[in-house]
């Protein structure tokens, strides 16, 4: 676990510090970015283990940018998790579609979210 990377795409300040204090506990390498330009460039570059998304974004969407990343041959295999308040059944089906493997809603469950995380990774390499 101690060298898997996440990166964690999130415009709110205080949803990224949990995130990132709760990843860091958990063993994990966490990279930051604030809008999907900047996650993707990152995720380029680091070639994540699992990226979380955030769907409300500036600029463009979390699910525009899971299905840049889905159509990307360099990035397409990345494992994505959508970090979302929307927690309506077809707000879920919507980021399933896009391309993402999961879904977590917000606000997060601090008690649960690492083995959320793990499931994600486990499943991925099943």
């Amino acid at each position: 676990m101690a060298d898997q990377k996440i990166v964690v795409i999130e415009d709110n300040a205080l949803n990224m510090k949990l995130v990132r204090s709760l990843l860091i506990r958990g063993g994990y390498n966490v990279i930051e970015a604030g809008d999907a330009e900047t996650g993707i460039a990152l995720a380029r570059d680091h070639r994540p283990d699992l990226i979380l998304m955030d769907i409300q974004l500036p600029g463009m969407d979390g699910i525009s940018a899971t299905r840049h990343i889905r159509s990307d041959a360099v990035l397409k295999d990345i494992p994505i998790v959508a970090l979302t308040s929307y927690a309506m059944q077809e707000d879920k089906e919507k980021t399933l579609d896009a391309g993402c493997i999961g879904h977590i809603a917000k606000p997060i469950d601090t008690r649960q979210f690492l083995n959320q995380i793990s499931q994600y990774l486990q499943a991925d390499d099943a």
